[in-house]
């Protein structure tokens, strides 16, 4: 910008903190045009003045010195495609948080205002992406998920395709007579309703249902997908914006449960053979067509085992009760026993339990079945650990119902589900075939390789990346909907465990999120964590290597490659992380606000004092997602900080490219320090991975620091969650204590 207006505000203490006498003459000296302060600069007066400067033409950058870019953001707000804006906290990061008056106080808030001029000389004005974009929402599988996903995108008034690969809708629900009871009293199995909605989809004017239909291929970007489907009248083409996957769940395939006798005796059956058996009215031992006295119900036969699947499958506690109080109902003189590990009714659910649990010949125990054993037409005997009832009991049963998990119908979960069998049997001594089968089954999960559900023409993949148990994933604390495939969204049980009355929830939520997602696409907006980003990014071809880093690093599939390894960018599909650019070593990636220059300017606009000083200099680069909002805690707070520190917010770590690293040391700083989101299962990057990749580059620049003769102990990456405020001040001046032990930095006044 070459026309540059600070504007300064002093209340909020900040007029207290440091003596802003002089800052018209260091903004001047910076380049600024225009200052101006004002005791409250959010207040009506205060804005009116700065929309006066731009209005008027006298200023076309705008630098706000005043609280936190994170608050006052309506009163703040300016249309970036007419002027560029820069925020400078002045209030968070030096008034609140560090001593009144003091020298140190002074420096920091000037090198403040130093950053932020250099920073808004480089800013570049937004130019919105202007593009066609289709309105309809695909939504793939037709069970309960799928169509009540299709009916709220519908009748939030977008059209919706439904595709669905079998011959009718309804998924595993049209064949279930009775469901949990999803609304007061809650103490009943209710009819299921699963024909009634089927029906009200194929009658509603905005849904298209496609039966027999899959899905060949998906090009494009949120907007503008186009898919290629096959169905019973061949091949059609449509255009789509968003998609919604609600391709549900599979049991658990009982065959690999021997030891819990399936397979081997007739009379150990799934939850949903026992559904089958009772639809049709009938409740019989299969060896020998007699109704059974006594009904075992077995939980957890296959999920919570590290042998099977690992986890809880949420809806197979509920499903036991559901058919137990069928059984009571229908054959009263008929005694169920429920055998379970922790018995999970959240909720009214509760309610549910209680009454199933009153009825008489109800047994609810904890306990472990560790084998079911039999003649295999007679009575099975259950051995149960550690039970209500004892150490190990023996508890007999004419029928055994087990309890099956769910394994999600994403693109790789058939290939998971055999995956875990090979493995099982290879760690249990099976033939080297069997390991082989097990290794070859673990590289086809890299790629889903003929297991593929969407088809998607993404350089990385044809489907929604998972985690480890099969499930699609992006940010399950924050972003509970998305995936990592902007636009593209899961619910229902493929997107996690759970029941029906809980996909019904999920697909709302999925709906929802597609429309939003629809309407910012038409708006040229970035959709979470930056809502309402109109920037995109920038590449300078004509410098690219082919490296690939841009195309394998960024977490949502943003960027295709031509037949040269030459990076395709697509706009609707990123979400403005900034990781591609701090991927790039030849740095030719840029956005109009956050670029490499920008930042590099930051870093050398900080007056860094000679050694003689002894007042070291540290950079720390933040990330705006976690990091910072706990430093602005903890000064809400007034907890105080190291007054060496000088803040740089990143959009993630993952976008911190190491050229910075490298100014920041040349120039002077004593140390860099970066604080991003934890990473890992228990608890997510915003973008994913940015804080592991962040993490792996910053450990080679450290290498690099050995081999240079400097300490690598001048460089950390510390992970932080959003309620960690109290410990920021506690790293600052630590590390602090570790630079001040290193001694200055070598490079210090070249």
């Amino acid at each position: 910008m070459e026309k540059m207006g600070v504007f300064l505000c002093t209340g909020c203490e900040i007029a207290e903190a440091v003596d802003v006498a002089g800052f018209e003459a260091l903004c001047g000296e910076n380049g600024a045009q225009r200052y101006a302060t004002h005791p409250c600069l959010c207040s009506a007066e205060g804005l009116s003045a700065i929309r006066a400067a731009v209005e008027g033409g006298e200023i076309d950058g705008v630098l706000i010195a005043a609280c936190s870019p994170r608050a006052k953001a309506t009163e703040f707000a300016f249309d970036r495609t007419k002027v560029a804006v820069e925020r400078v906290d002045l209030r968070e990061q030096v008034a609140w948080s560090h001593e009144h008056g003091h020298e140190d106080t002074q420096m920091l808030a000037e090198d403040q205002l130093r950053m932020g001029l250099a920073r808004l000389k480089r800013v570049k004005l937004v130019t919105p992406l202007v593009e066609t974009i289709a309105r309809t929402v695909l939504t793939v599988g037709g069970g309960r998920t799928g169509m009540q996903a299709a009916l709220a995108a519908a009748d939030l008034g977008s059209p919706v395709l439904l595709v669905e690969t079998g011959t009718r809708l309804g998924g595993y629900l049209a064949d279930v007579r009775y469901l949990v009871p999803e609304r007061p009293p809650y103490d009943r199995i209710v009819p299921n309703d699963i024909r009634e909605m089927a029906a009200r989809v194929q009658a509603h004017p905005g849904i298209t249902v496609h039966l027999s239909t899959g899905v060949e291929r998906i090009d494009g970007q949120p907007g503008q997908f186009e898919v290629a489907l096959r169905g019973p009248g061949g091949a059609t083409t449509v255009k789509v914006g968003a998609i919604i996957q609600a391709t549900g769940a599979a049991p658990y395939d009982a065959a690999r449960l021997a030891g819990l006798g399936y397979g081997v005796s007739p009379n150990v059956i799934t939850t949903l053979e026992l559904e089958k058996m009772l639809n049709e009215g009938a409740l019989q031992r299969p060896s020998d067509g007699k109704r059974p006295d006594r009904v075992a119900f077995v939980q957890c036969a296959g999920s919570r085992d590290e042998g099977h699947l690992p986890y809880c499958s949420s809806e197979c506690c509920a499903t036991s009760m559901k058919l137990a109080a069928a059984i009571h109902r229908d054959h009263g003189d008929v005694e169920c026993a429920i055998v379970y590990r922790d018995l999970r009714a959240p909720g009214q659910l509760e309610r549910f339990y209680k009454a199933v649990q009153e009825q008489p010949g109800s047994l609810f125990t904890r306990g472990v079945v560790t084998g079911v054993s039999g003649n295999g037409t007679g009575p099975l005997t259950l051995t149960v650990r550690e039970s209500l009832l004892g150490d190990e009991v023996k508890l007999h049963a004419d029928l055994v119902v087990l309890a099956t998990g769910m394994v999600p119908r994403s693109a790789d979960g058939e290939a998971i589900r055999a995956y875990v069998d090979a493995k099982r049997r290879a760690e249990h001594g099976d033939s080297e075939k069997v390991r082989k089968d097990a290794a070859a089954l673990a590289e086809k999960l890299k790629d889903h390789a003929g297991t593929e559900i969407l088809n998607l023409s993404y350089r990385q993949g044809p489907d929604l990346p998972v985690l480890q148990h099969g499930f699609p994933d992006s940010h399950y604390i924050c972003f509970p909907y998305e995936t990592r495939r902007t636009g593209i969204y899961a619910a229902g049980a493929v997107h996690s465990p759970m029941d029906a009355a809980q996909a019904t929830e999920d697909a709302w939520g999925a709906a929802m999120k597609a429309v939003q997602c629809l309407a910012a696409n038409s708006r040229g907006e970035a959709v979470h964590p930056r809502s309402g980003d109109l920037s995109i990014a920038t590449f300078a071809l004509q410098r690219c290597t082919q490296c690939k880093r841009c195309t394998e690093e960024c977490p949502f599939g943003t960027i295709n490659e031509d037949a040269k390894g030459t990076p395709e960018y697509n706009p609707l599909r990123c979400r403005r992380c900034g990781i591609c650019l701090g991927a790039c070593p030849e740095r030719i990636i840029s956005f109009p606000e956050y670029s490499i220059d920008a930042v590099a300017s930051m870093i050398k606009a900080v007056e860094v004092p000679d050694a003689d000083d002894e007042k070291p200099r540290i950079l720390a680069f933040m990330c705006e997602n976690d990091a910072l909002p706990a430093l602005e805690e903890a000064a809400r707070r007034r907890l105080t900080w190291n007054a060496w520190m000088r803040i740089i917010p990143a959009r993630c770590l993952g976008a911190v490219n190491t050229v910075w690293v490298a100014d920041s040391l040349s120039t002077g700083f004593d140390g860099v320090l970066l604080l991003g989101c934890q990473k890992g299962d228990d608890y997510q990057c915003h973008y994913v991975k940015g804080s592991e990749l962040a993490a792996r580059r910053m450990s080679n620049v450290q290498e690099t620091l050995d081999r240079l003769a400097l300490e690598a102990e001048r460089l950390q990456v510390v992970e932080v969650a959003r309620d960690d405020w109290a410990k920021i001040p506690t790293i600052f001046a630590e590390f602090a204590k570790n630079i001040e032990d290193v001694g200055p930095n070598p490079y210090k006044g070249f």
